[in-house]
């Protein structure tokens, strides 16, 4: 079977990619290469990648004894596919549903779930119980005993390790405006060279672009938003202000980090960028570091840069992504305790969703050809075994505790289980209470458009499909509890 470019029903959770850089001019210095967004590839390059990738992973696949399913009966007479599903005549590689919901079978096979009495896989862990069957009743229990086994089982087994010995990095000022946005902000376009002397042919680099509000009298938060830029050449442009305009205007600053200058989005470059910079051009062992620790890894050194930075407050850092970079942004929160507040947006499985939640995108979808790069290969591991994995994300979300975590999701936008993602929301509350906070307060799913924000679990269901700009006034409600407004007139 063909596998992930026919999977996503939509093609905004590619759009935030590496556009500003188009904004160098023959004056300004030029930013490193970077992988080329997937859209911008031509046909055959693709086809070129895809073979590459799914070489990777049948090797991975045969180091770990991991097999699929054989002797599947045809999609058109299998027992098991949803009833009303129908070819689309645009794709012959999937099925939609009766309102219109894409439909595909796995190559463990299983098929995608949109009926919600259909959804439980299985009770979930609990986070608040030690692997040796005690329960933890105190923070100083979560701290030293519990959290550790959770990061430990997030690392081998689902994300990858961030490895120890990274490179150095020197940092660059590639550009300066003072009188950006028709004065509205500063601007700083940042490189940092990581150092590739083990590995000269890899060549990842760390890209940011800071906007801070021009009128600001002292330090400001900064809200770092992963892409961040909008939709490629030829998509339509959301209507109205921006997530820039809207930042800019609460009087806080807004960076940009390019996560494919530092890993591409491939399995194809597992042996390039960050990754393939520190194995030494060598294929990942099971355990190694998938693209989303990759891409955390480099937010973290984000940080770094803006803890140099005097206009701005590095105690109030937030970080945002939408889709898989929604799943970055959580990551990313979850595994470095100095980002003080994250957003993630429809961020489905491998971000906010709980595995065990059978609706929409499943653990047997990010584990095909088109999205197995993201995670460890031990993940491959779980496909059609989701019941079998050690954790599930609520205790992600948990992770993030104490601090302050909004979640969003889409009414038209199921792939990414808005409700699944609800879930794991209600289900880190514990952790959240024992550790002094409130959690959402509610265990019932909210009306479309109404905000959950009063405790420091935010969650918002917005009436539409996979964006994260509708969402963006509550998640600055939300961070105004932390960060303080200051809203510019």
């Amino acid at each position: 079977m063909k596998t992930q470019r026919f999977l996503r029903p939509v093609l905004s959770c590619v759009f935030a990619t590496l556009l500003p850089l188009s904004l160098a001019t023959s004056a300004v210095k030029a930013a490193p290469a970077v992988p080329s967004a997937p859209w911008l590839l031509s046909p055959e390059e693709r086809h070129r990648r895809e073979e590459i990738a799914a070489a990777d992973r049948k090797r991975m696949m045969e180091i770990l004894g991991v097999t699929e399913a054989k002797n599947l009966p045809p999609e058109e007479s299998d027992p098991k596919r949803p009833t009303g599903t129908v070819r689309p005549p645009n794709n012959p590689h999937g099925w939609t549903d009766a309102a219109g919901n894409f439909v595909v079978r796995s190559s463990w096979g299983n098929w995608i779930n949109y009926d919600l009495a259909k959804t439980d896989v299985g009770p979930l862990p609990n986070p608040l119980v030690l692997k040796n069957g005690k329960p933890v009743t105190t923070a100083t229990t979560w701290w030293q005993e519990r959290r550790p086994e959770i990061v430990e089982d997030f690392a081998r087994e689902i994300y990858g390790r961030i490895p120890a010995n990274t490179p150095k990095i020197t940092w660059e000022i590639l550009e300066t405006d003072p009188h950006a946005l028709d004065g509205r902000a500063t601007l700083k376009r940042i490189v940092g060279h990581i150092d590739n002397s083990r590995h000269p042919t890899a060549t990842p680099s760390i890209q940011i672009t800071l906007h801070l509000p021009a009128n600001a009298t002292g330090p400001v938060p900064v809200l770092v938003a992963i892409g961040g830029f909008g939709p490629p050449p030829g998509f339509p442009v959301p209507k109205g202000p921006t997530a820039l305009d809207l930042v800019l205007a609460h009087g806080w600053g807004y960076a940009t980090f390019a996560p494919y200058a530092v890993q591409s989005d491939s399995g194809a470059g597992l042996t390039e960028g960050i990754i393939g910079l520190v194995n030494e051009g060598q294929p990942r062992k099971p355990d190694d570091w998938g693209a989303l620790a990759a891409w955390s890894w480099g937010l973290s050194r984000v940080i770094d840069y803006l803890e140099t930075e005097p206009a701005v407050d590095a105690k109030r850092l937030g970080v945002q992504g939408h889709s898989r970079f929604g799943k970055t942004a959580l990551v990313a929160a979850a595994l470095d305790p100095r980002w003080a507040i994250a957003y993630a947006s429809c961020s489905g499985e491998g971000g906010a969703k709980l595995h065990r939640h059978n609706y929409g995108e499943s653990v047997d979808i990010v584990a095909w050809t088109g999205e197995y790069h993201w995670m460890a290969g031990n993940f491959l591991k779980y496909g059609g075994r989701w019941n079998d994995l050690p954790v599930d994300q609520h205790e992600l979300i948990a992770l993030v505790a104490p601090r302050p975590i909004f979640v969003t999701g889409g009414t038209q936008d199921l792939w990414p289980d808005p409700v699944g993602m609800f879930q794991a929301c209600v289900a880190a509350g514990p952790v959240y209470r024992l550790l002094g906070r409130a959690d959402l307060g509610t265990t019932e799913m909210p009306e479309p458009d109404r905000e959950l924000i009063s405790g420091d679990i935010g969650f918002r269901l917005h009436t539409g499909g996979h964006t994260d700009l509708p969402d963006w006034p509550a998640f600055l409600q939300f961070a105004d509890k932390y960060f303080g407004s200051q809203t510019h007139t």
